[in-house]
């Protein structure tokens, strides 16, 4: 499927959806104290909560937003979700933005 660069561009349309998804470009450096390894499973939704300071219900409605937009994937392990960022469709949304502008 094709990434939505309208949708995509929504979503990142707030400064803290856009945070997130800086924050989650270098998992290992931004998000040190997750036990499991962020680069391959992803972030849990409560350590970017705490990372960008907003409710448990704001923060996973953010994460919510840039999964629609196919920014980040998430895969649930127990009773945890983790989120990642979606490389190739960033890219997609950069090349379809670079053929545009």
């Amino acid at each position: 499927m094709t990434i939505d660069v309208s949708e995509a561009l929504k979503a990142l349309d707030n400064p803290t959806r856009l945070a997130i998804l800086s924050l989650l470009k270098e998992p290992r450096k931004n998000f040190p104290e997750q036990e499991v390894d962020p680069q391959q499973i992803g972030v849990c939704v409560s350590i970017i909560q705490e990372k960008i300071g907003l409710s448990q219900s704001t923060t996973s409605n953010y994460l919510t937003i840039l999964q629609r937009a196919q920014l980040v994937s998430s895969q649930r392990i127990g009773p945890w979700t983790y989120y990642k960022r979606d490389e190739a469709k960033i890219q997609e949304l950069l090349l379809a933005l670079q053929e545009r502008l």
